[in-house]
């Protein structure tokens, strides 16, 4: 396996395997589950939501061209309901003439952290083998895998749960998805503005580059999925259930915050009267 990433040959690939690509020159990789018969199941933006609108630079190069009349392969490459991101498409059309790899999965600690780009490897380990993920990933095809978010639920989220089964827990709000990438976008500024009380200790611009790149693999290895703390197993037919509760949530939480932005400044300063001249009074 390489530091960077682990290509592979189309003979190589089983059913069940974690594959992605890279997409934009290195940009990003775009992830899915093999599923056999030289065809990927993988998640993108909903197909009523086309490529007009998107905010992101990565989720409009993810979203693949649609339509069985562009491949003259399968007849039913392009399928995906209309109400979902997940789609079937052949091998040819997910690689988009970019090469071909494979997910690490149970990479040990050291491997995880050497390898500076994320989206290549977890520490976390498949469950249930080879016909599990392909399971999960077909079920998904036909019921959805919730709203396609960049850096809460994307491609790399939905292959990693095909293969692990695990999710954040419904009760805990997850500040992050369970893909490498996100991880590692977030990373790279938050890297840099941890290590910035570190710069008197550093000696010069290589010391303080260290600290830097110390502070960003520690926070890529604590957000894995394989070490974090917040997941569960879920099993594929309890997913609706529990993106639904996920959802319910995230929406009270909106509601609660839009709530407060909302209250005039008076109303604050009034409730704070009552306990201003208790403390008057005790005095």
């Amino acid at each position: 396996m390489g530091l960077l990433s682990h290509r592979v040959e189309r003979w190589e690939v089983r059913p069940g395997d974690h594959l992605y690509t890279w997409r934009a020159g290195y940009t990003y990789s775009h992830h899915g589950i093999y599923v056999g018969g030289s065809k990927v199941v993988h998640f993108t933006r909903k197909k009523e939501a086309g490529t007009a609108g998107l905010d992101s630079a990565i989720a409009v190069s993810s979203l693949l061209s649609q339509g069985a009349d562009e491949c003259p392969t399968f007849p039913d490459c392009g399928f995906q309901l209309p109400d979902s991101g997940v789609l079937l498409t052949c091998l040819d059309c997910f690689l988009r003439g970019g090469a071909l790899h494979r997910f690490e999965y149970a990479a040990p600690p050291a491997l995880f952290l050497a390898k500076l780009r994320g989206g290549t490897c977890t520490t976390a380990r498949p469950d249930g083998g080879a016909d599990a993920a392909v399971r999960r990933a077909m079920h998904l095809l036909r019921h959805g895998f919730g709203d396609y978010d960049v850096f809460d639920n994307n491609c790399e989220d939905f292959a990693l749960y095909c293969k692990t089964g695990l999710l954040p827990a419904a009760d805990e709000p997850a500040i992050i998805g369970r893909s490498g990438q996100a991880a590692s976008a977030v990373g790279v500024p938050l890297a840099a503005l941890l290590s910035t009380p570190f710069k008197l200790l550093a000696a010069g611009p290589l010391g303080m580059a260290a600290v830097t790149a110390g502070v960003y693999c520690a926070g890529r290895y604590i957000t894995d999925i394989g070490v974090r703390k917040d997941v569960v197993k879920v099993e594929v037919e309890d997913l609706a259930a529990h993106l639904g509760w996920r959802r319910a949530k995230a929406q009270e939480a909106a509601a609660a915050m839009k709530k407060q932005q909302q209250t005039p400044p008076e109303t604050k300063a009034k409730s704070l009267l009552p306990l201003k001249r208790k403390r008057e009074i005790c005095v």
